[in-house]
């Protein structure tokens, strides 16, 4: 993709949107599902869209809990509905309205008690401890949260949490992505609300202090005293999101020396730099984005930023800038399993297109590793029963154990990410740079990349569908190809694309489940000309499968 002239400048006065215009079209447009853009549409991460294009309007909410509210009644959940917003502006309304049929429904909701924002982290988190206790075991809770994650200002989204605490399976958001669509064709006639009046009025609300609650459990799963005693320094951007309230919170609990650099919330995101391909773009894992607190890293030990729900992590050190999210997440798996008395038989999760850094360190520390498609949710089971110690996507999404070897949490958690950068330091002495550049070293210097382009609904389609039998090639980039996967090896689940490997480099190649692209992931462990062949071959095998099928 080529780089936008102004990626990493700021925003200019033709890049800010109109919230007003936007929260109006989420009012008054209405989808027609025999539209495919305009239907619910559960990707890796929940339902996502533009309420100017008719992909995320007040009908897809009111459909998607109607949906919710009675997949509840079919699993027998009677437990409370944790709701949580990030700071998009289509959230707020979003959440009013979902809040309207979750009660209409008699859901007892538990929301925040200044009706602030809840990061994805902490919802999972409320789940996971609420459902533990021996008295829950037949009131279980479950959650919503109001998010689009990283995506522009423009966009909404929702996602379901089930008991597990973690992402909804496959056919658990099929279930609902139908079902929703059909109410939607419905006129909506078999949706239940109340007024947001009565529902904020109602008694089967309740608010909690979510902050308190979350901050007060770090201490289990991040060595927080350690991070106090070293005095490490640490600036915390939140870049407007839902965890903006809580890193002060943290900071004065655990005695940190920690300064937010940036504490402003507003739905435009207009404080900040162009991503790369010219939009706003809360992704902290990209340099463009992140420009901010990269300018700054002199002035910390550790910077970190999160995206608005706060479930991803950027990692910023003095000695190497924005760290790559695969070369944070080897030297956190490292750190942690040489730093942590689990069992040795506690696997290493990684998703199939995360850096081969990773089998490599999990080979040379003697740990079994498990990988499986994108998606955060293959790793739910895992860290519930505690038999996958950590689990991390290449897009800076992860989470790990707690400190005693039990589950934590079973989603992605954008704080303990970035608490343990500071861990890591305070402990060894090396920041998570430093500790990389030895990985290098000691096991190979990995050159990573990933291309995106734009890509039609039925292109997706043929993406998905790609297997084995599609590549005929025998070599890729001079190397022969040693394995074609189109199921991941950790659990045998359809990638929804091909992966392909050599001895020094491989690629894959899937559609993107939230947005109108394509991507390919390539690595290579030679050089960047090599990474730069093996992306070109990968491109000319993609078009001639367009090209096939007649797209």
């Amino acid at each position: 993709m080529t780089i936008h002239a102004h990626a990493g400048k700021p925003v200019r006065p033709q890049d800010r949107i109109n919230i007003g215009k936007l929260v109006s079209d989420y009012f008054l447009l209405r989808p027609d599902v025999a539209i495919t853009a305009q239907r619910v549409t559960f990707g890796t991460s929940g339902h996502r869209g533009n309420a100017s294009k008719t992909s995320f309007n007040e009908q897809h909410i009111l459909a998607i809990c109607q949906a919710v509210a009675e997949h509840r009644i079919e699993q027998g959940l009677k437990g409370p509905l944790f709701l949580g917003k990030d700071t998009h502006a289509l959230s707020e309304p979003a959440f009013a309205n979902a809040l309207s049929v979750l009660i209409a429904n008699n859901i007892p909701v538990v929301i925040q008690d200044d009706d602030g924002f809840t990061p994805t982290p902490v919802i999972s988190r409320l789940i996971i401890a609420h459902n533990k206790l021996p008295i829950n075991k037949d009131n279980q809770a479950d959650g919503l949260i109001i998010t689009p994650s990283h995506n522009p200002p423009t966009d909404g989204g929702i996602k379901y949490n089930p008991p597990h605490g973690g992402p909804a399976e496959g056919g658990v958001t099929k279930k609902i992505e139908q079902r929703a669509n059909d109410l939607i064709a419905e006129k909506l006639i078999n949706v239940k609300d109340v007024s947001y009046q009565q529902a904020c009025s109602s008694p089967l609300l309740s608010k909690q202090d979510f902050i308190t609650f979350y901050v007060n459990e770090l201490e289990q799963v991040v060595d927080m005293k350690a991070i106090a005693q070293a005095g490490v320094k640490i600036g915390v951007d939140p870049l407007g999101g839902s965890g903006i309230h809580y890193w002060p919170v943290i900071a004065k609990t655990y005695q940190l020396n920690l300064e937010v650099v940036n504490p402003v919330v507003d739905a435009s995101f207009a404080f900040m730099p162009l991503d790369k391909d010219g939009k706003i773009r809360m992704d902290c894992s990209s340099p463009y984005a992140m420009a901010g607190l990269i300018a700054l890293k002199d002035k910390f030990d550790i910077a970190v930023g999160n995206d608005p729900d706060f479930d991803r992590h950027g990692i910023v050190t003095r000695t190497g800038g924005l760290m790559n999210p695969n070369h944070y997440l080897a030297v956190a798996i490292y750190y942690l399993m040489t730093h942590r008395d689990w069992p040795k038989t506690s696997k290493i999760g990684k998703t199939l297109v995360s850096s081969s850094l990773i089998d490599r360190v999990a080979k040379y520390i003697d740990r079994p590793l498990s990988e499986v498609p994108v998606g955060f949710k293959w790793f739910v089971d895992g860290l519930s029963d505690a038999s996958y110690a950590f689990g991390g996507e290449e897009s800076a999404g992860a989470a790990f154990l707690s400190r005693d070897g039990s589950c934590w949490t079973t989603d992605k958690d954008g704080f303990i990410m970035a608490l343990l950068a500071a861990e890591i330091l305070a402990v060894t002495g090396k920041d998570p740079y430093q500790l990389y550049q030895e990985l290098a070293e000691k096991l190979g210097e990995p050159c990573y990349g990933r291309v995106e382009a734009v890509a039609s609904f039925e292109q997706k389609q043929v993406l998905t569908s790609l297997s084995a039998d599609d590549i005929t090639s025998t070599t890729l980039a001079g190397e022969k190809i040693n394995q074609v996967l189109s199921h991941a090896p950790g659990n045998n689940a359809a990638i929804g694309g091909v992966k392909v490997t050599t001895d020094n480099g491989w690629f894959a190649a899937r559609p993107s489940g939230t947005e109108d692209i394509y991507k390919i992931y390539a690595e290579s462990f030679i050089d960047q000309k090599h990474l730069a062949l093996i992306i070109t071959e990968a491109q000319v095998l993609v078009s001639a499968a367009f090209t096939k099928a007649g797209l």
